[in-house]
């Protein structure tokens, strides 16, 4: 085995996301890419005088295309850098929010997480690379910032030469003074999941009579975690969907929501439908609840988890505070209010909930974009969640429609959709929304129809642990009476630009709470076209897809 340094060549486009680096797979291929990569996140994390000599490194990833082959890089150039010791799952496989834990768990000083998230597999499709630091949370913007400044400077790497590890089997294995321990991607997280939730109770709902349960793990990594779990809690073996984690997902595109699983949705629709559904995505930190003839929205579901808190043990004394991302509905706010406690809004990204977090400010967080989370770990997590509802409903004993139209009654109903564009030329959607950047503070006022906007904006964030300031997060249209317009860019593809549209409006009276969220909120969907002149930027007659 041969250390050795290798001379490279910049790539000027490794800029991370706020969830990592996402390129196509054929992008990470090119010669030096992905070592070039791997050691600027190296080089930016290292501590001037001193060396890896005593640091651990958690390394897994969701198991699409490339991840192996990844994973084998990874390892050597880990030995190269001179890490003490690296903990793999086996075959390469963690999800994301298992991965947390483990960081969190061996005090590691972090980890590679390879996942594209619900992105598409395979050779064609997509992959990612991000780092989590020592509080098993996406690396903070400061530390992204330094890893691109070292992509665009560096002029070598370290590699060793070597076999490949067998990762394949737990156990001890050694590569040069490197100490690698290859660990069972579930177990770990199944015992934290025991902590947190009464399985005793969950298990007495899920085996006494025909209570039916589907889980679709859409051919993602959380197929073993689901199965493991819910097999443990008495589910039927064939409660899980598509279980087995395939490098291009079957062929399908890995995202929880009612497009994308519709085998499940026709499972939970119809005279015989399913009592509780669920999906989860390509490395297991979003998830989607269904209930017979039902679908919960993200927004609701974070609201629901807060309101219902006291039910589950993990949480029995109840929260420090609750947050959401600013383009989430409104309704986890009203729960908040009632219970006393605060509740934050930041941009999109789940590293800025981190601060939060660590600070103990808040136990539960959420994103409309099929995340949520608690202070367990620093991901979102879609088992969470899952077991989470799967607790409530086992104390409560109702539906799941039942349990969201009381909270609704309770609380008001938030009328929530989001339309997204995707792959729109990067010009052309940079161009929208600059426009309406510069024209937010002409719109105070004005009416369109029998709206009047109240505030416009293009929001910005101060943390209030680190005092940071976040700015050009998404432009707002708040409009009299509650409702409310927000036009985003999403960082999470790998062609052109999505934008997101989000369009919100509060229903207080139950007689009104039952309309379907696009007819309920078609005129203000139209607005929001009008408004943007969405057809003229991107020449779209409609929306991709529409949750």
């Amino acid at each position: 085995m041969e250390r050795k340094t290798v001379t490279t060549t910049a790539y000027a486009d490794q800029k991370p996301g706020t969830s990592g680096l996402r390129k196509k797979v054929r992008v990470f291929q090119q010669p030096h890419y992905l070592e070039n990569f791997v050691q600027s996140i190296f080089d930016a994390i290292a501590v001037e005088g001193e060396t890896f000599g005593d640091k651990t490194l958690v390394l897994g990833g969701d198991g699409r295309f490339y991840n192996e082959q990844a994973s084998q890089t990874i390892l050597r150039m880990a030995a190269a850098n001179g890490f003490a010791r690296v903990i793999v799952g086996r075959d390469g496989l963690l999800s994301t929010p298992a991965a947390s834990h483990l960081i969190r768990k061996y005090r590691a000083f972090g980890g590679i997480i390879l996942s594209a998230s619900h992105n598409p597999g395979g050779p064609d499709a997509d992959f990612g690379i991000k780092f989590n630091a020592a509080n098993g949370g996406p690396a903070q913007e400061g530390l992204t910032d330094s890893i691109f400044r070292h992509s665009r400077e560096i002029g070598e790497y370290h590699i060793l030469e070597a076999a490949d590890v067998d990762i394949h089997q737990a156990g001890s294995r050694q590569l040069a003074d490197l100490q690698i321990e290859v660990v069972d991607p579930v177990a770990d997280y199944a015992a934290l999941m025991q902590q947190l939730f009464d399985f005793e109770r969950i298990r007495e709902l899920l085996t006494a009579g025909t209570y039916s349960l589907y889980f679709d793990a859409m051919n993602a990594v959380t197929g073993p975690y689901a199965e493991a779990i819910l097999q443990q809690l008495g589910a039927d073996p064939g409660s899980v969907l598509r279980g087995q984690p395939l490098p291009d997902f079957g062929g399908e595109h890995p995202d929880p929501n009612p497009a994308h699983a519709q085998d499940l949705m026709r499972l939970m629709n119809g005279q015989q439908a399913g009592d509780f559904g669920a999906a989860s995505d390509g490395d297991g930190d979003r998830n989607m609840i269904l209930g017979a003839n039902f679908y919960v929205t993200p927004s609701d579901s974070l609201a629901v988890l807060a309101a219902n808190a006291t039910l589950v043990p993990g949480y029995r004394q109840g929260l420090a505070g609750v947050a959401r991302s600013m383009p989430t509905s409104q309704a986890v706010d009203r729960v908040a209010e009632t219970l006393g406690i605060p509740c934050f809004e930041t941009p999109t990204g789940w590293k800025f909930f981190g601060n939060l977090l660590d600070a103990g400010k808040i136990s539960l967080c959420g994103e409309e974009s099929f995340g949520t989370g608690s202070d367990h770990v620093r991901e979102k997590d879609g088992l969470w969640a899952v077991l989470f509802w799967l607790n409530i409903l086992a104390a409560r004993q109702e539906p799941v429609a039942a349990i969201v139209q009381q909270h609704w009654q309770r609380y008001g109903r938030n009328y929530y959709t989001r339309h997204d564009y995707e792959a729109v030329a990067t010009d052309a959607a940079q161009a929208l929304v600059e426009g309406l950047r510069q024209q937010t503070g002409s719109w105070c006022g004005q009416r369109f129809g029998d709206h009047e906007i109240e505030l416009a904006d293009d929001f910005s964030y101060t943390d209030p642990i680190d005092g940071s300031v976040s700015e050009r997060q998404g432009v707002r249209l708040l409009l009299r009476g509650g409702a409310r317009i927000v036009y985003r860019l999403s960082g999470t593809g790998t062609e052109g630009a999505t934008l997101r549209v989000y369009v919100e409006s509060p229903e207080p009276d139950p007689a009104q709470q039952a309309k379907d969220p696009q007819d309920a909120l078609a005129e203000l969907i139209s607005l929001s076209r009008e408004v943007a002149r969405i057809d003229h930027f991107t020449g779209r007659v409609g929306p991709d897809v529409v949750t």
